[in-house]
C-alpha cells in the first residue's frame, strides 16, 4: 500500500543525491547496496522482475535474481507517511470492496433500487484517495519526478 500512497503523492521522498544509476546485480535474492541504512526504503528502476518499493536490510523480501541497467532511489520516507499508509491499508480491507463497486443500492419502506455510483471510477473518486485526501494533502507534490 505504502508504494501506492507514494505514486499517488507524486512523492518518493528523494534524499539529496539519492538517485543511482548504473548496472546492478541481484543474486541469491538480495542487493548489496553499501548507501542505505537497514530499514530505509528504495525503489529499483529498470529492473525486469524486481521494480518498485523495497526496503533494505536483513529481513527485506526476496528479489529476483537479474543483472540490470537502471537506476536505485534512495529514499526517506517519514514514518508518519508509513503509518498512514497501514491505516489506509486497514481502511481498504474494511471498506475497499464497498468503495470498488460500481453501484448504490437504497432500501427504505419496502422499496428498493440500484444505481451506478462513480466510486470504482478511474479516478479515484470516492476510495481512498478521497477519505484520506486532508490528511495526504501535507505530503503531496504538484509535478512528477
Amino acid at each position: 500500500m505504502l508504494e501506492q500512497v507514494l505514486t499517488h503523492l507524486r512523492n518518493w521522498f528523494i534524499v539529496p543525491d539519492g538517485i543511482h544509476p548504473g548496472t546492478f546485480r541481484i543474486e541469491g535474492g538480495g542487493i548489496e547496496l553499501p548507501f542505505l541504512m537497514d530499514g530505509q526504503y528504495f525503489r529499483i528502476l529498470g529492473s525486469v522482475f524486481n521494480d518498485g518499493l523495497h526496503q533494505y536490510g536483513p529481513g527485506m523480501e526476496m528479489l529476483t535474481d537479474e543483472e540490470f541497467e537502471g537506476a536505485i532511489w534512495v529514499l526517506a520516507v517519514p514514518r508518519s507517511v508509513v503509518e498512514l499508509a497501514g491505516e489506509i491499508a486497514e481502511w481498504r480491507d474494511k471498506y475497499g470492496a464497498v468503495m470498488d463497486s460500481p453501484y448504490t443500492s437504497e432500501s427504505f419502506g419496502g422499496y428498493s433500487y440500484t444505481k451506478a455510483s462513480g466510486a470504482g471510477d478511474s479516478t479515484g473518486s470516492g476510495g481512498w484517495q478521497s477519505a484520506f485526501r486532508a490528511r495526504l494533502n501535507p505530503y503531496r507534490k504538484l509535478r512528477k519526478i
